[in-house]
């Protein structure tokens, strides 16, 4: 059997394109599957693994979203995990949304969501005998442009502040927890210019090879 790669995301995974020009199918609103990090990963790590899709966007954490329902990762978690079992490894990168004025949070709140749905992860029957092999990977900070762009009003004046203090914080959650970490904004991923959150079809394409040089070795011998 290949070895099973579960992506849990948000619109970043999910492959939402702000731009239309940026993207080969624009009317979609979606990268299509030779311009997303997902697919691009499959492609870079070969037959031998399984590169699973779940993105979705608006996705949070744990929050569950008083404007629009079924957004919370871990509500949906152990479905999730048991549908595609066995899971060898679990990419998990989440948090933007979570930065919505509406949930009035900071990086330390986020943090103990990211941290409370690992360890969900951890305990779920989806690892096939194995120990759990977790990856959080602190998405792309939002860029300072957000504040006069459409969303503006949907994610709030802290929003970029916010995203700023994830990294640190999901950190010691990988070490308290024993999993890996990758911060994404060490890659030099760049957002559109259009609601400065999500990433370029570049920043896709980096992400991938990036993930595709780091997973490899995050399995034991």
């Amino acid at each position: 059997m290949r070895r099973h790669i579960l992506c849990l995301g948000d619109s970043n995974t999910h492959g939402y394109c702000a731009d239309p020009a940026d993207g080969a199918d624009g009317a979609l609103r979606r990268f299509n599957e030779a311009e997303r990090w997902p697919c691009l990963l499959q492609k870079a790590l070969g037959e031998g693994y399984l590169v699973i899709e779940e993105g979705m966007s608006g996705r949070t954490t744990v929050f569950d979203d008083p404007v629009e329902e079924g957004l919370s990762a871990l509500a949906h978690l152990r479905p999730i995990l048991k549908s595609h079992r066995p899971i060898h490894l679990l990419v998990v990168m989440l948090g933007t949304n979570d930065a919505k004025e509406r949930f009035a949070t900071n990086p330390h709140v986020i943090g103990r969501g990211m941290e409370r749905l690992v360890q969900q992860a951890m305990v779920t029957d989806c690892w096939g005998g194995e120990k759990p092999n977790i990856l959080i990977v602190a998405p792309k900070t939002i860029e300072p442009g957000v504040h006069t762009s459409p969303v503006a009003h949907e994610m709030g004046p802290r929003c970029v502040e916010i995203t700023r203090g994830l990294a640190p914080v999901y950190h010691e959650v990988a070490v308290r927890n024993s999993c890996h970490f990758l911060d994404a904004n060490t890659l030099g991923l760049t957002c559109n210019q259009i609601d400065f959150m999500h990433l370029t079809r570049a920043a896709h394409a980096r992400l991938a090879a990036a993930l595709a040089e780091l997973i490899p070795t995050l399995f034991p011998e």
